[in-house]
Formats: C-alpha cells, structure tokens, sequence
C-alpha cells in the first residue's frame, strides 16, 4: 500500500521539479522593448521604435533615458514622434525622451531616426525609465537571460559593400614625403610694427648717422683745444 500511495506523490514531485527548472530556462521579458524596419548592420537612416511598458500601479511614466551603443553617437539620432507634448534632447551618452507624466498603466511608446546602426551582430539600448514618484526601471542588463534586460536590436550582416558613413580624413604626408623648408621659410620677415619700433627706440637715425655725427663732435672738440693753445702761445 505505501509502494501505491508514494509513486504518485514523487510524480508529483517529479512534474513540479519540471516545471520549476523550464521556467527558470525560459529567458525574462525584456519590458521596453525595441524593434526596426531595417534590421541590418550598416544601414542608413533606420526607424528604430520604442515600447516602454508600464510596471508602476501608482504612477505614471514620464521620462525615457537611452545610453546609445558603441558605433552610434548622439548627434547621429533624430527624435520622430512619442507621446504628446514629450520633448526630445541628447546627452553626453545618449538622449532623453520627457514629458507630461502619462497615465498609470499606459505605456511610453516613441521612434528615432539613427543615421547609421553600427557594423555589428547585436545592439543594445540600455534604458532608464522614471515616473511621476521617482521610482527608476533599469533596463540595462546585457544578458538577455538577466532581470533587467536593456532592449536589443538583433542584426543581419550588412549588404555588400556596405561602408561607414563619412571617411576619415587622409593621412597627412610623412615627414620623408615633405620637402626640407628653404633658408626663406624659415627666416621670419621683421613686420611694419617691428620697423616702427626700431624707429621709435633709437630716434629713427641708423647706426651710420650716428657713427658719423660722433666723428664730427671729435672733430669740433679738437679744433678748438688746438685753436686755445694757438692763443695762449701768442700771449707769451
């Protein structure tokens, strides 16, 4: 009679341990969300869709912040339409989506245009969504399989010949590659203002005047020294 009363007691146990374990494998639902109509690496000009679902009872959400992937810059985003009267603005890392608090229970939903989605497999959209009381969601888990996780974006590979948008500048030449400057380049010219200065510093004569004038003085001196000896002999 026990063997009878225990097999169905450990079935039991047996479906419940199951069902524990498939559930606990079953990845947690990412609640915001993100979708494309151009899913592919490298693609231009890409509405991306936002659906920031609600998990407040008591208070409405009024605000959505992005921290954008790697290969995505802030100035590369364009706001398309959200909730009414929400107002769009980027930051150091990403941007925010803000407005009037919605309704408890409704959920923020809004698009961007992104220039160009990077070249990679998978991209992630951590996200932060605040409401009317304060309380943050924090959807910025990288693991799909984590509590939190931030809304991606899964890639195809991008078509052929598919490059980034914008080309780096060209390389400046080598040093090899530059002709050595002339004694003419490197010689800095004087300026009107230095000239001017020069002028100014000296009385505007050369060192020739000056030379010259000097001579004369010693000349003068001398001539008259000799004309008082002349003078002083003939008083005798």
């Amino acid at each position: 009679m026990s063997r009878i009363t225990t097999l169905p007691r450990l079935s039991v146990a047996v479906a419940t341990a199951a069902t524990a374990v498939l559930l606990t494998a079953v990845p947690a639902a990412a609640h915001t969300e993100v979708e494309t109509d151009k899913a592919q690496a490298l693609a231009e000009n890409v509405t991306v869709s936002f659906h920031a679902e609600a998990e407040s009872d008591s208070s409405g959400i009024k605000e959505v912040r992005v921290v954008l992937p790697e290969g995505i810059a802030p100035a590369d985003v364009t706001y398309e339409e959200g909730p009414k009267g929400w107002k769009f603005s980027t930051t150091d890392d990403g941007y925010t989506v803000r407005g009037t608090e919605l309704k408890t229970g409704e959920s923020a939903e809004y698009s961007v245009v992104v220039r160009q989605l990077p070249d990679a497999e998978e991209v992630p959209f951590k996200t932060l969504q605040t409401y009317g009381d304060g309380h943050v969601d924090r959807w910025i888990e990288l693991d799909e399989n984590g509590e939190n996780p931030a809304p991606t974006l899964k890639l195809k590979a991008a078509a052929p010949g598919a490059t980034p948008v914008g080309t780096s500048p060209s390389p400046s030449p080598s040093l090899s590659e530059s002709p050595a400057p002339t004694a003419a380049e490197t010689t800095p010219e004087a300026s009107p203002q230095a000239a001017d200065t020069a002028k100014d510093d000296d009385g505007g004569l050369s060192a020739g005047a000056w030379t010259g004038i000097g001579a004369g003085i010693l000349v003068a001196v001398a001539a008259v020294v000799l004309a008082v000896r002349r003078r002083g002999g003939a008083a005798e």
